[in-house]
């Protein structure tokens, strides 16, 4: 089966095709236009590319958040659009654990962080464990201050996140702070298709017409 993932979590937009374990295609870009002036061409695309139509498509697979607000709901309306359009399965795909995955195997436990902007994180904390991972800490949005407190153990951290507070996290964590090369750190469509593709086999569908992002926090709107 062939899967189309996307991710529109931060302000990286990325489009992945995925066939069975193997990466057809993809498409990454990190640039000044916003999701809905960019998304749907690239989605064109990345199918172009691998002489692919929608047709060829047998399920969807989309970054539900956390992240940016409003880049979730425009990779939500694609996909929905997409799904509704063609009658195929939808994954929904926490953007955190497919930010991990970016770090299989890693011997050490893995913190997938986001910036949340207001001097806050989204984050979750997995170990891998054999051919499988186990969840430390499940996604929330926290302090990196808090972060720090409940780390015990070498941490590798990734994302976008991750960067932003080094100096902060380096510095209260010491020699247990581990910091993945940024090109381990961004977004990816691919990831995001892959465990769509796990989950739509496995029968783990989300309804596209009720799938709704995954904020952790409320909207500055309805904090108001």
């Amino acid at each position: 089966m062939k899967v189309l993932g996307l991710d529109t979590s931060t302000t990286m937009g990325a489009v992945g095709i995925v066939e069975d374990e193997t990466l057809v295609a993809e498409m990454r870009t990190n640039i000044s236009l916003t999701h809905s002036e960019r998304l749907m061409e690239h989605i064109d695309t990345t199918l172009k590319s691998a002489r692919l139509t929608l047709e060829d498509i047998g399920g969807f697979a989309v970054s539900v958040g956390p992240g940016s607000f409003t880049g979730l709901r425009i990779g939500l309306a694609a996909v929905k659009a997409m799904a509704y359009a063609s009658g195929k399965p939808v994954a929904a795909v926490n953007s955190l654990e497919a930010l991990a995955d970016n770090l299989p195997y890693c011997r050490h436990q893995v913190a997938p962080v986001l910036d949340a902007r207001k001097k806050m994180v989204y984050c979750a904390i997995y170990k891998a464990v054999d051919t499988s991972r186990r969840t430390v800490l499940p996604p929330t949005v926290i302090t990196p201050d808090k972060l720090a407190d409940i780390i015990e153990e070498p941490t590798v951290f990734v994302g976008e996140g991750a960067y932003v507070y080094r100096d902060l996290l380096g510095e209260r964590l010491c020699c247990q702070a581990f910091f993945a090369p940024r090109a381990y750190g961004y977004p990816s469509g691919a990831a995001v298709a892959f465990r769509g593709l796990k989950q739509i086999t496995a029968g783990n569908t989300a309804d596209p017409m009720t799938l709704v992002p995954f904020y952790i926090r409320k909207s500055d709107a309805e904090e108001k």
